[in-house]
């Protein structure tokens, strides 16, 4: 049997049953982080452009797009839904790192307000696409120094497909060609990382699984070992190969839940969340920012993210210098920080040029070993020093759930009255209790 066959028959034969109280907590914190991040991205311009778009192709009326009240088919939904997900940057962050909630949750919730499932089947496939996109990257070398391309467009039509596959029922043969399927749809470039359309790459993902899983069940084939095939997924993403016992480990521990996942705090890349942390406590021994000369940021060789003067807001979530000088200028980073309107202001002008990012390469690169530190020196020479070494919501320390809540609540006030954030809020932190309908009605309330 071929590597691909025997994960299918793994993933086949994982349930509601194989999860511990503890994935099933995580899971339900994790789809809830990204069902608000969504209802706030839905307001940025791309995923207005993309709900446009959507519109006017038409379809079957079943599935919502959050936030724009209407509907279309589950496969244009979740590329829908998935893009207001992934747009803002905010979504929880796995390790090795990938958005993995984006290009699953819109998929589980299509499908299972479709076919009318209950949120314990919704909660079993998200777990399970979860798992098989950290799983897969556990199992390769994804480190940004050797691979050219953007995880969530690798791997998350893969973990698409594992949670349509779920919802879907297919058995393990139809399961091994939606993998199959899906691995034949998968590919994003860094390149586009820091502009409008890098949000597309986990709607694609979303998309291209839920479709390879449908094609599965209508009986289009593929190659069953799309994964160890000579021309196959990890000799074209991955070529110095795969750890097949990793692999093989999927569920042992679920990878969702050790080593966790990132919940951000700050919506941005997630270096920056180090240079916003330091900056942040920087901050706190300031009284005006007015006072500040100049800042030195000391940071691993990370060149995506040296840009000194992004040309826009959104570019700047991708920014050490940007996101810092928003700590130190305002005290607190939020959603409206990545603005244009916060961009282009005076003072941020100014700040940009104080700003300087001193590579150095004795720091790794790896999000759960790197450290930025800065330097932030007065007019009247006096220097404040930080360093973050771990944000909040870092992997394997505690979550704090007030927090988090706050987040989640936040978000969603964005766009909900305080009677559906109630009920929303409600009906996910129930989410592995609610029968068919409170999917439902839940689906219906984002929409």
């Amino acid at each position: 049997m071929g590597l691909t066959a025997q994960l299918a028959g793994i993933i086949r034969n994982t349930s509601f049953e194989s999860l511990g109280a503890e994935d099933v907590f995580t899971a339900k914190r994790l789809i809830a982080d990204g069902i608000a991040v969504a209802v706030a991205g839905s307001q940025e311009q791309a995923p207005r452009m993309f709900a446009e778009h959507v519109r006017e192709q038409g379809g079957s009326e079943l599935c919502p797009v959050w936030g724009f009240g209407f509907k279309t088919s589950p496969v244009a939904a979740a590329y829908a839904n998935a893009v207001s997900m992934h747009v803002l940057d905010f979504e929880p962050m796995s390790r090795p790192s990938t958005h993995a909630v984006s290009p699953t949750v819109p998929v589980a919730f299509a499908l299972a307000l479709r076919d009318g499932l209950d949120g314990r089947e919704l909660l079993t496939a998200c777990a399970k696409g979860f798992e098989m996109q950290g799983r897969l990257l556990a199992a390769v070398d994804h480190r940004r120094e050797s691979s050219r391309f953007h995880a969530p467009g690798v791997v998350g039509p893969i973990g698409a497909a594992v949670v349509a596959a779920h919802l879907l029922g297919l058995d393990e043969e139809r399961l091994n060609y939606a993998l199959a399927i899906a691995a034949s749809r998968s590919g994003a470039l860094r390149a586009n990382i820091g502009h409008g359309v890098k949000c597309t790459h986990c709607g694609n993902a979303a998309a291209a699984g839920l479709e390879a899983a449908l094609l599965a069940k209508r009986g289009l084939t593929a190659n069953t070992d799309i994964l160890a095939h000579p021309d196959g997924f990890v000799a074209a993403f991955f070529p110095k190969g795969i750890d097949r016992d990793m692999l093989l480990g999927y569920g042992k521990p679920f990878r969702f839940s050790d080593p966790g996942m990132a919940i951000k705090f700050y919506p941005s890349k997630y270096p920056t969340h180090f240079a916003i942390s330091a900056a942040l406590e920087a901050r706190k021994t300031i009284a005006d920012p007015a006072l500040i000369n100049a800042v030195n940021l000391v940071t691993p060789a990370m060149p995506d993210v040296d840009r000194p003067a992004p040309v826009s807001g959104l570019e700047g979530k991708f920014s050490f210098q940007y996101a810092a000088a928003c700590a130190l200028l305002d005290g607190k980073v939020g959603i409206a920080s990545f603005h244009d309107q916060r961009r282009f202001r005076g003072d941020m002008k100014s700040m940009l040029r104080r700003m300087k990012v001193s590579v150095d390469p004795s720091l790794p690169t790896t999000f759960h070993q790197m450290q930025v530190s800065i330097e932030v020196t007065l007019h009247d020479g006096t220097v404040h020093r930080a360093s973050c070494k771990r944000p909040p919501g870092f992997w394997g320390a505690p979550l704090d759930i007030v927090q988090h809540r706050e987040k989640v609540h936040d978000c969603l006030t964005t766009r909900l009255d305080a009677v559906r954030v109630g009920r929303v809020t409600e009906l996910l932190e129930s989410l592995e209790t609610l029968p068919a309908a409170g999917v439902r009605e839940l689906s219906l309330l984002l929409g």
